[in-house]
């Protein structure tokens, strides 16, 4: 299957741009058993049914019920077992024990969406007011973030199984021979961060557009390599308490943490099943405390967001995405920074509100300024996101501890070391 390419228009939405998005859930789901979807390996982990389900409560709590008469909820249990976080909404089951749920099984979860599906077309074709059509196509976005961890999460538990089973067989082709890790530079300066209002559709956490001051700085051309990352490994980096955050050097102890996620004895588990670990494929699965201890340890260190979008501001925003017939990162050419897709970046920027922001109303408002404490910003994309999804101004977050998302290292340096490397 070649890459999935969505173009969503920001108002109004189609009911093409709808079922777009949709049944690309349904094609991630195919490969899996109804014991697949039931499956919560740990607590970050959701069941894959849960995804399905939790997309589909999107649409019909927020936009369907309030703006379709006569529109009769699926069954009067799902608003409580599939709200993820929205307290304003009401009660929810508790995350933990999404797994514990075997009812509604998967087959109903696809009469529940289909259900949704119908209505919501419905809806479409009247033609809704542009206030009700940017919810759709929020939730659409929504969706596309759902569809990234549906192949995070289904990575996770497959891990656990003994058979180390792939998600889906697909042929692994070796990276392109290793390339000597190079240098951009960058002469810093007030730079406009953020998203630009009325100019395609963005996340509130991309608002307001402000300035910031950037010394010189330099950041590599490619991210770090699985080669790199051993070379870091064989120099004792898990056991160096100086190369190490305090809280890193304690989830390092509390974990017994000696490699990236799913490295194995030379392999790695991928959604293609265990693969013999390739020294030129980017490194993934590590988390922040991970990438600022190997970026200490390479006399260097991790750009900031603002460093970042700065850099990618005057790129062309194509990379490679979710394409189901590759399914694991790889690295560019030569000239090709590869910025977006592959590997999502961790950058050194705490996860905070851009000066001036202030979350929408209501329960949508919850969405993402909720979460704007004791989190890392990554940027970029990866080969588990779907294309078309991200942005230059695009800001995914994570907690420093986590490891499942497919999160990478680009390294920076400030301009007076770089010229000392040199």
């Amino acid at each position: 299957m070649a890459t999935t390419e969505v173009s969503l228009v920001p108002v109004p939405p189609a009911v093409d741009d709808y079922r777009t998005v949709r049944d690309l859930t349904e094609v991630l789901a195919a490969p899996l058993s109804p014991e697949d979807q039931t499956v919560q390996s740990m607590p970050d982990v959701s069941p894959t049914k849960w995804h399905r389900a939790h997309v589909t409560w999107f649409f019909e709590t927020f936009v369907l019920g309030p703006n379709q008469p006569g529109y009769q909820p699926f069954h009067p249990a799902f608003g409580y077992l599939f709200n993820s976080y929205y307290e304003t909404v009401g009660e929810r089951h508790p995350r933990p024990d999404r797994g514990l749920i075997t009812r509604p099984g998967a087959a109903e979860v696809a009469d529940y969406r289909a259900h949704v599906d119908a209505a919501m077309v419905d809806l479409l074709a009247d033609g809704p007011s542009p206030e009700v059509a940017a919810l759709v196509v929020l939730g659409l976005h929504h969706e596309q973030q759902h569809q990234e961890l549906l192949l995070m999460d289904i990575q996770h538990v497959l891990s656990i199984n003994p058979m180390a089973p792939a998600y889906r067989e697909v042929e692994v082709e070796p990276v392109r021979a290793s390339r000597p890790l190079g240098w951009v530079e960058h002469p810093g300066g007030l730079v406009d961060v953020g998203a630009v209002d009325g100019d395609g559709f963005t996340f509130d956490n991309e608002h307001p557009r402000h300035r910031e001051w950037l010394e010189p700085f330099a950041v590599a051309d490619r991210p770090v390599t699985n080669g790199e990352w051993q070379d870091f490994v064989d120099d004792g980096g898990y056991q160096r308490p100086d190369l190490w955050l305090s809280d890193g050097w304690y989830w390092v102890q509390a974990r017994d943490a000696a490699a990236p996620l799913y490295w194995r004895d030379g392999t790695e588990f991928t959604l293609a099943g265990e693969v013999q670990r390739d020294p030129a494929r980017p490194v993934v699965h590590v988390s922040y405390y991970e990438a600022d201890a190997f970026a200490r340890w390479a006399d260097a260190r991790l750009p900031t967001e603002a460093e970042w979008e700065a850099l990618a501001c005057d790129r062309q925003e194509v990379g490679r995405h979710l394409d189901l017939d590759r399914l694991l990162p790889d690295v560019g050419p030569p000239g090709d920074l590869g910025l977006f897709g592959d590997v999502w970046e961790w950058t050194a920027s705490a996860y905070l509100p851009y000066p001036g922001f202030h979350p929408a109303a209501g329960a949508v408002g919850e969405y993402n300024g909720k979460f704007m404490s004791g989190q890392h910003v990554l940027r970029g994309g990866a080969c588990v996101t779907p294309a078309g999804h991200t942005r230059r101004t695009y800001r995914n977050f994570f907690p420093p501890a986590a490891q499942w998302a497919y999160s990478g290292v680009r390294l920076a340096r400030d301009a007076d070391k770089q010229e000392l490397a040199r």
